[in-house]
């Protein structure tokens, strides 16, 4: 694939990896707690149709994510990997809208006869990315976590079955607990921005809900 870099470094061939899509119901939650956020972390506009974001390697070795406007085009290719079909994925030049050093999230895949994955020189001022710290703890750890709940959910779920018990003598949950009910319950007046509240499918038809909010995710 070949790729605009604008005022970069030349960039001629970019290896893709992998990618993911950046649109108002799916994001990766380690660029903030909703779809607005997450764009600013990248410098983008919170454009409804939502990006792809390609991650890859150019000649060099050095990571970069090329951010595409055709999240339809990425979510095919994520859809065919997802179901173990090969799928070759090239962002066309007139979708990329752009690309920023460094990668968002740590990945353990690498392309074959290129050097190892390394952080691209940039210009002062510009945006690069790099991965959270996994030994530190801040909003980015924490939206790491609730993700890795959120996988596990049901295996849990099912784990618990009938031998769950709930407190009956109604106690009042602790402060800060019952600050994170009341901030989700508001949700339910006053509209979050896009992402805050995103939901997967569940079984027999049901939803997982997930909910994000300032220093908490539910």
């Amino acid at each position: 694939m070949t790729v605009n870099a604008n005022a970069k470094d030349e960039l001629d061939t970019f290896h893709v990896l992998t990618a993911l899509l950046l649109t108002p119901g799916q994001f990766p939650s380690v660029l903030g707690d909703d779809y607005p956020e997450a764009c600013a972390a990248l410098g983008l506009e919170p454009w409804t149709d939502g990006y792809g974001l390609l991650f890859g390697q150019d000649a060099t070795g050095a990571r970069w994510t090329v951010v595409s406007d055709d999240a339809a085009l990425i979510g095919c290719a994520i859809a065919a990997w997802d179901c173990g079909m090969p799928y070759e994925l090239s962002a066309p030049d007139r979708t990329v809208v752009d690309t920023i050093g460094g990668w968002p999230l740590a990945l353990t895949v690498a392309t074959p006869g290129v050097p190892d994955p390394h952080d691209p020189r940039t210009a002062p001022g510009e945006i690069l990315l790099t991965a959270p710290d996994p030994q530190g703890w801040g909003a980015a750890q924490r939206r790491m976590a609730a993700d890795d709940v959120a996988k596990q959910w049901l295996t849990w779920r099912e784990q618990v079955g009938l031998h769950a018990s709930f407190d009956s003598t109604g106690a009042a949950p602790p402060a800060h607990i019952q600050r994170v009910l009341d901030e989700a319950i508001g949700y339910t007046s006053d509209p979050p921005p896009a992402g805050r509240v995103r939901s997967a499918p569940g079984p027999e038809g049901a939803r997982i809900v997930r909910a994000d909010g300032p220093g908490w995710s539910l």
